[in-house]
């Protein structure tokens, strides 16, 4: 969203399949803030603290008016994580992620799931809970030693971001619902290399 006009390309995408809660990832936006956009959408937004550091990272909840009315509160946690919180019939909690790639380094990929998993304690009993995001994470469609998470509908092969996704949601006792229905890969494929040889799938759990 760093570039200019992409932030309302997306609200006009909201309206035009009727959405009314848009989790974004890597927006490249510097610090946190809650922004109305001029066509009624609200965005939370949280990124780097700092204001001399690469626009890299950012992750972002877009709200409709509707949406924006329910919201209890939200938190910016850092560039990868933000959560908010909203009144509906049961309180809905919404997590949303932009974990580190599969080859950065273990440390970075430690404190991620060790901030994410700190968030996912702070949950009420009765909140419904929403993961989703880019973890950065292949899950394939081996399910073995998952079956009570995870379905058979995942794309390539299980990596190490994959393993520590599937653990985090066996903990938390979170189904992987990109991975329980079958659909052409067309559709299961959220992000493909210039090249074409990598592709990737987000999750909502």
């Amino acid at each position: 969203m760093y570039e200019t006009a992409r932030t309302f390309l997306i609200a006009r995408e909201m309206k035009a399949y009727n959405i009314g809660l848009f989790g974004l990832s890597e927006t490249r936006w510097l610090q946190s803030g809650q922004l109305g956009l001029v066509s009624g959408e609200t965005l939370l937004y949280s990124g780097h603290p700092e204001e001399d550091v690469h626009h890299t990272e950012g992750v972002a909840l877009m709200l409709t008016p509707i949406a924006q009315k329910a919201l209890i509160g939200w938190k910016p946690i850092s560039s990868r994580i933000i959560s908010a919180k909203f009144t509906t019939k049961r309180n809905l909690h919404i997590v949303q992620c932009y974990a580190p790639t599969n080859d950065a380094e273990e440390e970075i990929k430690d404190g991620f799931y060790q901030q994410l998993q700190a968030e996912l304690d702070n949950k009420k009993t009765n909140d419904i809970t929403i993961l989703m995001g880019d973890f950065n994470a292949k899950i394939g469609a081996d399910n073995k030693g998952y079956e009570e998470i995870m379905g058979t509908h995942g794309i390539g092969q299980i990596n190490e971001n994959g393993e520590r996704f599937a653990d985090l949601c066996a903990l938390n006792q979170m189904v992987i619902g990109g991975s329980i229905f079958p659909h052409k890969n067309i559709y299961k494929v959220t992000w493909r290399s210039p090249d074409h040889t990598t592709e990737n799938q987000n999750y909502v759990l």
